[in-house]
């Protein structure tokens, strides 16, 4: 039964816990991006910009959406781009394998706020590899990368 004191629970995981879940995707997508030789920017929320630190930018609404726009790979193959594309999920495992490994050996306490983290990491790892056009310029990176493998171009933006 939800009760008052689960309402603080809410806040912490929907505006603290679910934009680093977010971030850590988009950080994944960036740093694949530059493995690969390309430019990239990170933007996290919506609506006015609050602040930008070097290559990520976060507007007032942060909490909302994310996304990570790359271009310009110096190695520009298929399998760069499907790296890209899968880079955010990848980065949501080995942060996920990272945090269960810490609880594990018993560095961080078995505590709400991480299993809260793994549900939202794997949620957020679910719904970007779901397959889905959410716009005629827009897709899921799993839409991103069976259109890769079907010859299609890739996008230059996805979430």
């Amino acid at each position: 039964m939800f009760e008052w004191n689960d309402f603080i629970t809410a806040f912490w995981a929907f505006f603290v816990l679910l934009p680093i879940v977010a971030l850590i995707h988009q950080l994944g997508h960036y740093l694949m991006a530059l493995l690969f030789g390309g430019r990239s920017e990170i933007i996290l929320g919506r609506g006015k910009l609050l602040f930008k630190l070097g290559s990520i930018k976060v507007n007032r609404f942060y909490f909302l959406d994310s996304y990570c726009h790359y271009e310009s790979l110096k190695v520009n193959t298929r399998l760069s781009h499907i790296l890209v594309h899968a880079g955010g999920v990848l980065l949501n495992v080995a942060s996920l394998l990272f945090v269960n490994t810490l609880i594990m050996i018993g560095w961080l306490p078995e505590a709400q706020f991480f299993y809260q983290f793994g549900y939202f990491t794997i949620y957020y790892m679910f719904f970007a590899l779901f397959p889905v056009q959410y716009s005629e310029k827009h897709a899921s990176d799993g839409k991103q990368i069976i259109n890769i493998i079907r010859k299609y171009t890739p996008s230059n933006v996805f979430d």
